[in-house]
């Protein structure tokens, strides 16, 4: 009976979450459909903080001097302080579109990326746009000027796409689709989307602010000590004017990750910062996930009514899957993983904490940036 019970709660709540969370799982929000041009385009000048990327830097930037947008734009990107050659190889592409900006230390308080885009802000000056995205994405030819396009077009303050990231290796085809699916779980995009929903969030890849709502917002020094900046900062910016944030084929990552402990890593990075570094809340977050992904297999196991429950639970969340699965190009049966893949992040959130713990919280490029408590 008790079984039972719990294999029904497990399938009430997915009931819950695909009917009423704003139908995150059908991932909607796209950026196929590009607005007018607008009637004079703007000035934009992209920031891109960059700390050891020697592998890819060069591709990245690339991809942002080849853009074709027909309004004033000029690219800076800020050596954070790196221990190989991400900036010579930044100037030997010498084109007259890039400003190299050494870098300083970042003080007390600041997470390096975002002193990083600290200067690079103020070394933009007055651009009416400044479009924030990192050294390992590279973007389609159009895209700044679909960004812009859809910008002006809704007067929003941020315009965000969440990057297509790797998804070749076995560990990518496993867990990164999930990884946007959780996201989109976390963050509903409709109801970020929605100037009267609460919920905001943004894709730190790729991210194009309005500079006068960041500056009201008190710049990214309201931010400094995030290790999510990018959902801080749409939080800051919802309270000054609407937001987007969409999935999108014109930002793509160019960082592999080809073993699932590199997928972990990025996970672990900030799985304990969303839950606001609570034991509790990491033991209700663990607990909930199990419910979630594992007693629907064990109500299986366990047969009667409870296997009944389970596989309505494991068919629905399969669907729900599917979305996402065909954006990525991946075979409808990975579906059937997702209970497993739902255990690998519950790990994954659990190495957060340890991390945390150890004092590594936050660790990227050899900083450990997590507050500690």
């Amino acid at each position: 009976m008790i079984a039972a019970a719990v294999s029904f709660v497990a399938l009430a709540i997915w009931l819950v979450l695909v009917f009423g969370r704003g139908w995150f799982w059908r991932m909607r929000e796209r950026d196929t459909d590009v607005p007018p041009a607008p009637a004079n385009w703007p000035s934009v000048v992209a920031v891109v903080p960059a700390r050891n990327e020697a592998a890819g830097i060069a591709a990245s930037v690339q991809s942002l001097i080849a853009q074709d947008y027909p309004g004033p734009f000029r690219i800076i990107v800020v050596d954070d302080q790196s221990e190989d050659d991400t900036a010579a190889i930044v100037r030997g592409l010498g084109s007259d579109r890039v400003t190299v900006l050494d870098g300083a230390a970042h003080p007390a308080g600041w997470t390096g990326k975002l002193f990083a885009v600290h200067q690079g802000v103020a070394e933009a000056a007055a651009a009416d746009y400044l479009w924030l995205t990192d050294a390992d994405i590279s973007h389609t030819s159009d895209n700044l000027r679909a960004l812009v396009a859809r910008a002006e077009a809704g007067r929003f303050v941020l315009t965000s796409l969440m990057a297509r990231l790797a998804c070749e290796s076995f560990a990518e085809r496993l867990l990164v689709p999930a990884f946007v699916f959780f996201f989109d779980l976390l963050y509903p995009f409709a109801w970020v989307n929605d100037p009267k929903a609460k919920t905001a969030a943004a894709a730190g890849g790729c991210m194009l602010v309005r500079r006068e709502a960041l500056e009201a917002a008190g710049g990214i020094a309201a931010i400094r000590g995030e290790i999510i900046d990018d959902c801080a900062l749409g939080r800051a910016l919802k309270a000054h004017g609407p937001i987007w944030l969409g999935l999108t084929d014109r930002s793509v990552s160019i960082r592999p990750y080809p073993r699932i402990a590199d997928i972990r890593a990025m996970v672990a990075r900030s799985a304990y910062t969303q839950l606001g570094y609570s034991p509790l809340a990491l033991i209700g977050t663990v607990l909930g996930m199990l419910l979630l992904y594992v007693v629907p297999v064990a109500g299986l196991a366990i047969g009667g009514i409870s296997a009944v429950f389970g596989s309505l639970t494991w068919a629905l969340m399969t669907v729900c899957f599917q979305p996402i699965l065909k954006f990525y190009r991946r075979s409808p049966f990975w579906g059937l993983a997702l209970p497993l893949i739902g255990v690998f992040y519950a790990a994954f959130t659990l190495d957060s904490a340890v991390q945390h713990w150890q004092g590594r919280g936050g660790l990227w490029k050899g900083r450990a940036q997590a507050i500690t408590k």
